[in-house]
């Protein structure tokens, strides 16, 4: 397994490792990181994986809507000559480390270290299997799109610029910890959580890495609705490096004010799972993985999809949710509003109804057995020992 760098790429292969396990446990799972990756100690602390090993790897910096020319920018450019120098490191070592390995098949995610591993593995002969959650394939995909053993994406087949015959729609593969969630299942979180006194909990994520305008949005609307629904709570989950600061900024903002105690700041959590099941209302960033998430839970959601990463992506997983009125979208200008992210919120806390039907909408779109599909693929793909045992994945 390879990849990294986000709770979105990682969440996936975690859940491909659980059903792997599930359906051989005497298989090896091996994965491997970039140097340097700031989401290591996820995979490393992962019951299902059984050794982890480092490449280097870099990325193309490339910036959604600001034009070519800023490719050329100085800084840019260095940055960009110095990760292809990494890449060209990693494909060394993830030569001489598949060597070691001998893996029976990959399973990457797309994330910049799947380069080295991928081309490595294709210089090698040994078969991989691609994925894309999101509605646009990765970069990284592309590059090693060529020599894929089998292409799965999340949506139809047939937009994706892969051959039809090597391509299959499984969904966004997720752990197997989320289910839909009903009264008895969100209080059980509730309890387990501390949450239990409250009617109502708002739940903020900006994925593992964070989202700087969202927390900041979400912060300039705190007063105002802890002071109008007495029973409300806000969970909000900040990515690790926004942990002090977003912390510092709710103390700040209601100091003095029994409030404050009603605001529960966490930078990063691995039982996802307990708090979005837990909330009322999830407020969240428009990834692929996030999304498959949510759809499974049936969870009222505001989404505010980022529209500066690569072609957009965000924008487009949630064009088909936001017409079929699944979600509701809100951009980043809109919640820098004043109180307009409020009168959203308000809407649905006052309005259970409206809420309700957002849930049911949303999980029309889920697809829960994603991971085990995937699992199935590898294992059906992967080379035999001579001695008809699987090698490692």
């Amino acid at each position: 397994m390879t990849g990294g760098g986000s709770g979105g790429h990682i969440t996936p292969i975690l859940a491909v490792a659980r059903e792997l396990k599930l359906l051989r446990p005497d298989i090896k799972v091996v994965y491997i990181s970039h140097t340097g990756d700031p989401m290591d100690d996820v995979p490393a602390q992962d019951k299902n994986i059984d050794e982890m090993y480092h490449v280097r790897a870099g990325k193309f910096r490339r910036y959604h809507g600001e034009g070519w020319q800023q490719i050329f920018d100085l800084e840019t450019l260095y940055l960009n000559i110095r990760d292809a120098l990494f890449i060209l490191i990693g494909l060394w070592q993830s030569f001489w480390l598949l060597r070691k390995i001998h893996p029976g098949i990959i399973f990457t995610r797309g994330s910049y270290v799947s380069v080295p591993v991928g081309l490595a593995a294709a210089l090698r002969g040994i078969p991989y299997v691609t994925h894309d959650s999101d509605a646009i394939p990765s970069l990284t995909n592309r590059i090693i799109a060529r020599w894929a053993a089998v292409h799965a994406v999340a949506l139809p087949e047939e937009l994706y610029p892969y051959p039809i015959d090597k391509s299959i729609t499984v969904g966004v593969p997720i752990s197997g910890e989320y289910r839909q969630v009903d009264d008895t299942l969100r209080n059980k979180y509730k309890e387990e959580l501390n949450l239990k006194g409250y009617d109502t909990v708002i739940l903020v994520t900006g994925g593992g890495l964070g989202a700087q305008r969202l927390n900041d949005a979400v912060i300039a609307n705190a007063q105002y609705l802890l002071q109008r629904y007495p029973g409300l709570a806000i969970v909000h989950l900040t990515g690790r490096i926004h942990e002090n600061e977003v912390a510092s900024a709710y103390d700040k903002l209601l100091k003095g004010d029994e409030v404050r105690s009603r605001v529960i700041v966490k930078g990063f959590v691995t039982d996802m799972q307990r708090y979005t099941g837990a909330a009322s209302i999830v407020i969240a960033r428009g990834g692929a993985t996030n999304l498959a998430e949510l759809a499974v839970q049936a969870k009222p959601c505001i989404i505010v999809p980022n529209p500066l990463l690569t072609g957009g992506h965000q924008l487009k997983n949630t064009a088909a949710l936001k017409q079929q009125g699944a979600i509701i979208e809100l951009t980043e200008e809109q919640i820098e509003q004043e109180l307009r992210l409020s009168s959203v919120l308000s809407d649905l806390i006052d309005n259970p109804d409206k809420a309700r039907t957002l849930s049911r909408q949303f999980a029309s779109f889920a697809r829960p057995d994603a991971a085990r599909q995937l699992a199935g693929i590898l294992l059906q793909k992967a080379r035999f020992t001579a001695e008809g045992e699987k090698k490692a994945v």
